[in-house]
């Protein structure tokens, strides 16, 4: 079957804000972001894609922009089963905040248990993001044969339920994976099984570096965090 490249989007301003934004409008790339996105082309130079899929949201959208520019013949489908986690009542809230809601604990160790308050649960949208891909790597490979690569453009939490599924994790696990602003995911799937080929790949080791104000509570950050400073 087909080989889908998961990108996730550019850092955004509410990265940058330490806002969870959610499925908030008018969420743009910051100037950080911009520089990923114009990276991007470059970084996938010698792959072959067959497609572009992206979520509806802005910031999505923005980060493929150069891609398309310098691929003008590469066709572009939105698709809303891609799109950002409902955050519901948390969407557009400080994430320092939000980490003393009691939920944050579920989201944490019991993500298959979390349903956001007037928003939906993270099985949810798990299940939502994997039927995408089955079916969007069905036709793909329809279309253009099963040697075929396509992309997709979504979310941190989108990529990293993606990704547990492709690895038989439990939902339970996904907050293992970890996911940077623009980064490149790669999965090849096959007919018995998917193989990862990459994970969060962003050619950048800055990330590695001790940080000013080190975590120690092993705690994710919902909606993927803000990338190396």
């Amino acid at each position: 079957m087909a080989t889908l490249i998961l990108v996730r989007h550019g850092r955004s301003t509410a990265n940058t804000s330490g806002v969870l934004a959610g499925r908030t409008p008018g969420i743009a790339l910051d100037e950080r972001g911009a520089a990923q996105a114009a990276a991007l082309p470059g970084r996938l130079a010698d792959v072959p894609l067959a497609a572009a899929v992206t979520s509806p949201l802005q910031r999505c959208r923005e980060t493929l922009r150069p891609l398309l520019d310098a691929r003008p013949g590469l066709p572009l489908h939105v698709e809303e089963r891609i799109s950002e986690c409902d955050y519901g009542d948390w969407s557009g809230r400080k994430l320092a905040e939000l980490n003393d809601e009691p939920l944050m604990e579920v989201v944490q160790g019991h993500a298959s248990a979390a349903a956001f308050p007037g928003g939906e649960s993270m099985r949810a949208m798990q299940d939502r993001a994997v039927e995408a891909v089955r079916e969007w790597n069905a036709r793909v490979e329809a279309e253009h044969g099963e040697d075929a690569t396509y992309l997709m453009c979504s979310h941190g939490d989108i990529v990293k339920a993606i990704v547990a599924d492709a690895l038989g994790l439990h939902l339970d696990l996904f907050q293992r994976i970890h996911v940077d602003p623009c980064s490149v995911t790669a999965i090849r799937y096959t007919r018995l099984r998917p193989f990862l080929l990459r994970l969060g790949d962003t050619g950048d080791f800055a990330g590695f570096a001790p940080r000013e104000h080190p975590g120690g509570s092993g705690t994710a950050e919902v909606g993927g965090g803000a990338g190396a400073p």
